[in-house]
């Protein structure tokens, strides 16, 4: 009798527990993504992926912050002095820069051979048009409607980012950091878009090796705490999401602005490190991503309904001068309302949100649709709807910011 050979042993996919945790559900959350993605079968590929990477940490931040290490030899180690100088004015300005800084900003100051600086120029300006709708979507859909998935909720919370006294505060420098980016020449080498990209990059890394490193986080259940497959989502959560939810809200977008604001986005995502097939040029393939990507998902957890109570019931906190509790009264009224039409009212309960009817909704559509279907029609509209986008903005962040100053959360000494 001939023996028969043995099959090859090939190793289980590796996946946190928290992978595809609610299949069902997350599902028929992301059914309209697969249809704007025109998702036929879901890819097998793109899932084991996603799981994959939710243990792959951005290996050139991580080195970066391996540097900073005091066991670090003097010459070798990276210091915050010196990061906040190759930041602020090349790594050249850095005397004797370690090398470790230096093979970091090789990565980001180098340019990817598709990069349109026309392009992000008109990327900038498309979301500028959006004005206060961009803050809606991005606060709405975006940063509340991600709190129904378990994992980076975990984080956020863990790290105080978004709970308690400073919810407001963070919004802000979310915000500041979104506006920078969309800035005229906000994305060149000394424009502050790039500069705070970078520094969100660095903050990452340094939050990733913290938490890693701590022995509080359970790596076994959701993952590296900021993984690639986690940064890949959060950018899809400024481009096509944002898309997606001011068209709902009635904002005209052209093809052409569209393209843009993709284009900006994409290499927005490349300094920040996301890998290159996750990359995306047009708002079909971001979706078709999204849709894979909330399909893994885990379900919502009590992170979620502390983040999003805490950034809900913020709008109480504000100072807005005359009548401040009344209208504060009525800006988390409005808030609750925007997002029983984007989650819907499973949605809201899931976030232990009261649900209640989506009034605001038809006036914004209508005013929307008014504005940048007749003003968007000529240059000179749409120059008047950058400026009245950018002071509505300016109003925003100046009322969520308060006292603080103006940036985002600066690197720790």
């Amino acid at each position: 009798m001939v023996a028969q050979p043995m099959e090859p042993q090939v190793a289980a996919p590796r996946y946190p527990r928290r992978f595809r945790a609610a299949p069902a559900r997350n599902e028929r959350i992301a059914r309209p993504l697969r249809l704007l993605g025109r998702v036929g079968t879901p890819d097998p590929v793109q899932e084991d992926l996603l799981g994959r990477r939710m243990f792959a940490r951005d290996e050139t931040g991580a080195a970066l912050v391996a540097a900073m290490g005091r066991d670090r030899p003097a010459a070798q180690r990276v210091t915050m002095g010196a990061l906040r100088t190759a930041l602020a004015q090349g790594v050249d300005a850095v005397p004797d820069a370690p090398p470790a800084l230096r093979e970091f900003f090789a990565v980001v100051d180098a340019e990817p051979d598709w990069l349109d600086r026309d392009l992000l120029e008109r990327g900038g300006r498309a979301i500028r048009r959006f004005g206060r709708t961009a803050d809606d979507v991005l606060l709405q859909l975006s940063l509340i409607g991600g709190y129904r998935y378990g994992g980076p909720t975990e984080l956020l919370v863990a790290t105080g980012g978004l709970t308690g006294a400073s919810a407001m505060r963070r919004l802000a420098e979310t915000r500041q950091w979104a506006r920078a980016v969309s800035a005229p020449g906000g994305m060149r080498r000394d424009g502050e878009g790039f500069r705070l990209t970078v520094h969100v990059r660095a903050m990452h890394a340094l939050v990733d090796q913290r938490f890693e490193t701590n022995g509080r986080w359970d790596t076994e259940r959701w993952g590296l705490p900021v993984n690639r497959s986690d940064t890949a989502g959060t950018l899809g959560l400024f481009n096509s999401t944002l898309l997606l939810g001011v068209r709902l809200l009635g904002v005209v977008v052209t093809p052409q602005e569209s393209r843009a604001v993709m284009h900006l986005w994409r290499y927005v995502g490349w300094l920040l490190g996301v890998d290159e097939d996750w990359l995306f040029d047009t708002e079909r393939e971001q979706n078709a991503f999204n849709y894979h990507l909330l399909r893994v998902q885990d379900t919502v957890t009590p992170a979620g309904a502390e983040l999003a109570t805490a950034l809900v019931d913020g709008e109480l906190t504000l100072e807005r001068g005359r009548f401040s509790a009344l209208r504060g009264r009525y800006a988390r009224l409005r808030l609750l309302s925007m997002l029983r039409f984007f989650l819907g009212a499973q949605g809201m309960r899931d976030l232990g949100l009261p649900v209640t009817p989506p009034w605001a909704v038809p006036p914004t559509v209508v005013r929307n649709l008014l504005r940048s279907g007749l003003l968007g029609r000529t240059r000179a509209g749409r120059r008047r709807l950058e400026r009245t986008g950018d002071a509505a903005v300016a109003r925003e962040l100046a009322l969520r910011r308060g006292d603080a100053p103006a940036g985002v959360a600066p690197l720790p000494d």
